[in-house]
């Protein structure tokens, strides 16, 4: 499949009725058994990349280049279209976000998100103003590429639960030409419902953090169109590394085995694709 009909298709998720699920693969193997599974798209996430490497999810640590390598091997690994965390676009700078944008495309990506964070700690949420350019930026480049642009406003994230002014970013976003908006984050199911019907474009919502959890019907009943999972997946399977680990130090038992994928299913998803 070529990158345009990928972003074609990727598109037309979007406007299909319901919501559908974008699973995050942090490495190539990854989204083969995603891909396997049957999904219809896939999302890059910073944070399952950063635990892979060995480092925290921050543009202290990691670097535009390495996340876009990552992001290419994602793509080369099945025919899916594939979307990425692009972090807060790798700079304050609207022409440094729009940048970011041309690149992650020439990576063969078909989407990709950007962030009103600034990592850092004492000022973390850009001004609403540079955040709307920041947008505006990358949405013209996104829109000169075929891309599809996810605008995220951070607020939740960052220990600032202000639903009025995360809907008046998204809203701003919207209007400045971001295709997708998403709030990781959001509380409650009220929260959501009222995201979903303050803006008229594709809202994202992230399951798998930490708080109440809802199915796909569920969200998709309060007008949620895209549901990721961030790096909850690579936690888990972080966590059953761990459980792992730990039985066999501390019991010096192998029971975790039993539960393990067979190499024979594991290589079976690894040949997908060649």
């Amino acid at each position: 499949m070529t990158r345009r009909e990928k972003y074609r298709a990727f598109r037309l998720l979007h406007e299909r009725t319901g919501a559908f699920v974008l699973p995050n693969p942090w490495n190539a193997g990854s989204a083969r058994i995603l891909a396997a599974v049957g999904f219809e798209a896939l999302a890059t996430t910073s944070a399952g990349y950063a635990f892979a490497v060995g480092r925290r999810d921050s543009t202290a640590e990691l670097t535009r280049q390495e996340l876009l390598e990552n992001a290419g091997e994602i793509v080369a690994a099945t025919d899916l279209p594939v979307s990425a965390d692009l972090q807060n676009g790798f700079g304050s700078a609207p022409e440094v976000c729009a940048e970011t944008i041309r690149l992650a495309a020439e990576a063969g990506l078909v989407g990709g998100s950007i962030e009103d964070a600034t990592d850092d700690a004492e000022d973390p949420i850009y001004a609403f103003d540079l955040a709307v350019g920041r947008v505006a930026a990358a949405a013209r480049a996104a829109h000169d590429h075929e891309f599809v642009l996810t605008a995220r406003a951070e607020n939740f994230l960052y220990g600032r639960a202000d639903l009025e002014d995360t809907i008046r970013r998204l809203q701003a976003f919207e209007q400045a030409g971001a295709d997708v908006l998403y709030a990781p984050g959001l509380t409650d199911i009220e929260a959501i419902r009222k995201v979903c019907a303050s803006v008229s474009k594709p809202v994202n919502v992230v399951m798998g953090l930490t708080g109440a959890t809802y199915s796909v019907d569920e969200l998709a009943a309060l007008g949620v169109k895209r549901i990721s999972v961030g790096g909850s997946m690579a936690r888990a399977a972080l966590g059953a590394l761990l459980r792992a680990a730990r039985e066999v130090k501390e019991q010096g038992t192998f029971t975790y085995a039993s539960e393990a994928m067979s190499s024979a299913e594991a290589t079976s998803y690894m040949l997908k694709g060649d």
